[in-house]
C-alpha cells in the first residue's frame, strides 16, 4: 500500500495531494509519504514567478484552467533531474565493454538513454567513444536521449551548463575539450551534441524509439514509480533491446522480484539482460 504524502508544515494536505496526483497521472512518478518537502522546495521558484504565496493558490490557478502550461511547467519542477557527468564510472567501463562486444560484427551500436535529464549522462557517453574513435578508429554508437520534461531536454539539446554542473565528473581537460565558455556557463561544442538524438518522450504513455538497441540506461528512474506502473515500462524496455542486449539501472534499483522479463547478465556485473527475449512476464 501507497502511503499518501505527508505535507511540510504549512502546506495543505489538498494542495500536495493534487500536485502528487498531476505528477503520477503525467509521468507515473510518485511521491513518497515523506518525501513530500521536495514538492514545496522544487516548486518554490514558481510561485515566485507567478507572484503567489503558498502552494494552494497554484493549486487553484491550476484547477481554473486558465493557462494550460502551468500543468506542464509544474511537472517540469517536480519531476527529479539530479544526474551529473560520468556518474558512477564503473558504469561507463562495463559499457565500453558491452558497445565493443556489439560491434564485434562489425556494426554500429545503438544506445537509448531513457530519462536522461538535463543530458550528462548521454554526453557523457557520447565524450567516452568519440575519444575511443580518436583513439582507434572504432565508430561512435547512435545515441537516442529521452526525457518526459520538455524543460530537460531543452537543456541537454543546449548543452548549456552553469560551473557546479560541469565540474561534476568532468576533469578540465574534458571541459576545455569539449566545451566553450560563455559568461559564466559552459557549453558543448556542435560536433558533441551532433553525437546525441535529444526527444521528449514520457516512458509510460509514448513508445519507445524505433528498432532495438544494443544498451538501454534507465538509471534512477524506475525508482520513483508504482510496481503496477513499472509493469507497463518493463515491457517496452525488453522489447526495445535486442535478444543480447543489455539493460542497466541505477545502483540502487533491480529487477529482482518485479519482473520476470530480464536476469542479471552473466557477461556484464550489474547489468540485466532480456529473459526469453522479453515476450512475458
Amino acid at each position: 500500500m501507497t502511503l499518501a504524502p505527508v505535507p511540510p508544515l504549512g502546506v495543505s494536505q489538498t494542495a500536495i495531494n493534487v500536485l502528487s496526483a498531476l505528477l503520477e497521472a503525467r509521468t507515473g512518478q510518485q511521491i513518497g509519504a515523506y518525501r513530500s518537502w521536495r514538492v514545496d522546495t522544487a516548486l518554490k521558484p514558481l510561485l515566485r514567478a507567478r507572484k503567489l504565496d503558498t502552494l494552494d493558490q497554484l493549486v487553484t490557478q491550476l484547477l481554473q484552467g486558465s493557462d494550460r502550461s502551468i500543468g506542464d511547467t509544474i511537472v517540469d519542477a517536480l519531476v527529479n533531474q539530479e544526474t551529473s557527468f560520468f556518474r558512477d564510472a564503473q558504469v561507463f567501463q562495463t559499457l565500453a565493454e558491452v558497445v565493443a562486444e556489439a560491434e564485434s560484427d562489425r556494426r554500429r551500436a545503438r544506445i537509448w538513454c531513457a530519462g536522461c535529464s538535463t543530458g550528462q549522462e548521454p554526453l557523457s557517453l557520447a565524450m567516452q567513444f568519440a575519444e575511443r574513435k580518436e583513439a582507434t578508429g572504432a565508430p561512435i554508437p547512435e545515441i537516442i536521449a529521452t526525457d518526459v520534461s520538455d524543460a530537460a531536454i531543452a537543456r541537454g539539446r543546449s548543452g548549456r551548463f552553469s560551473q557546479f554542473e560541469i565540474q561534476r565528473g568532468l576533469p578540465v581537460r574534458r571541459m576545455v575539450q569539449w566545451f566553450d565558455t560563455t559568461g559564466s556557463d559552459w557549453v558543448a561544442k556542435p560536433d558533441l551534441l551532433a553525437m546525441v538524438a535529444f526527444r521528449r518522450m514520457n516512458l509510460v504513455a509514448d513508445q519507445p524509439p524505433p528498432g532495438q538497441f544494443d544498451v538501454v540506461l534507465c538509471r534512477n528512474v524506475l525508482l520513483y514509480l508504482s510496481a503496477e506502473t513499472k509493469n507497463e515500462v518493463f515491457p517496452k524496455i525488453a522489447a526495445a533491446l535486442k535478444p543480447d542486449g543489455v539493460f542497466v539501472m541505477g545502483a540502487g534499483e533491480t529487477v529482482i522480484g518485479q519482473t520476470r522479463l530480464f536476469e542479471p547478465s552473466k557477461r556484464f556485473r550489474g547489468c540485466y539482460e532480456p529473459l526469453g527475449k522479453g515476450l512475458s512476464r
